[in-house]
């Protein structure tokens, strides 16, 4: 596995494997890697000629009052997980790489980013989709993968790859969960061993709602309400939000729809914000 630090290095890179024919997979990350990175690496592997990571903890998604500082980072132990799964680039840029003296041109995606995340992180989405086009144009992918925990950045990128028209397949990938049903995350890291304990009722919640779906009830203000009853039966979690939206517009939903439904909740546990969705 090569180490590319430089933008216009990796570009070059992934140019001669373009004209080489071979098909690049991309796996855009933040680091501090677990089972859910290594599943769409496994992924890209099986499905391409060459496969490129990226490790860049991205300033532009993270509001003033957010973990930018304390974002968990260990990129000797990334490289080696990387070099175990037979990764054959990781492009690994600074901030002063992707961002350079004058930088001053941003991507949003309108209508899709006001909602869940977007209304309680108003200025993540922005700062996302700029760095995932940016990281695009440097790896010059023909398919990039992404993790289904992060639903709204998944419909948000496919949203913005469509409207661009960049040459890119987005392929969404199952979350990957503890044991316990937690979803794996870099920020479960932060959990103390009483909020982890109680963190699993992200997953207890969505659970009970496919329950009440499978046996035929389609009220989203009652699967809402249970869910929240699920999770206050925990003494530490405090809800930031549950919605029901569709899959395809994120407008919300009185009814489930078949194939077009997300259910998500962002809760806090102690200090930790954790994210969950159930697709249906």
């Amino acid at each position: 596995m090569r180490i590319i630090y430089e933008p216009n290095e990796m570009q070059e890179i992934a140019k001669k494997y373009r004209e080489w024919n071979k098909k690049i997979g991309f796996v855009p990350t933040m680091g501090y890697l677990h089972e859910g990175h290594l599943s769409l690496v496994r992924q890209a592997k099986q499905e391409n000629d060459v496969v490129f990571v990226s490790i860049f903890v991205n300033p532009t998604q993270f509001a003033p009052n957010e973990d930018l500082d304390k974002y968990p980072r260990d990129i000797k132990r990334d490289e080696e997980l990387l070099r175990k799964e037979g990764v054959d680039f990781l492009f690994y840029p600074t901030v002063d790489n992707m961002y350079p003296d004058g930088f001053q041109t941003y991507v949003n995606v309108e209508e899709l980013t006001k909602v869940l995340e977007g209304a309680s992180r108003p200025t993540h989405f922005k700062g996302v989709t700029t760095v995932v086009l940016k990281l695009f144009n440097i790896t010059k992918p023909h398919r990039a993968y992404f993790g289904q925990k992060d639903a709204q950045q998944l419909i948000v990128i496919k949203r913005m790859v469509e409207d661009l028209n960049v040459d890119i397949d987005i392929v969404g990938m199952p979350i990957v969960r503890e044991e316990d049903g937690l979803a794996m995350s870099s920020r479960n890291k932060y959990l103390n061993e009483k909020d982890r304990k109680e963190a699993v009722c992200l997953y207890q919640s969505l659970q009970k709602a496919k329950e009440l779906i499978e046996s035929g009830i389609d009220d989203t203000n009652t699967i809402k309400t249970e869910m929240k009853k699920t999770i206050e039966s925990y003494k530490i979690p405090k809800i930031d939000y549950i919605n029901i939206n569709s899959l395809t517009t994120l407008e919300e939903l009185n009814k489930i729809k078949k194939n077009d439904t997300l259910i998500s909740l962002a809760v806090f546990v102690g200090k930790t914000r954790l994210i969950d969705n159930l697709w249906i």
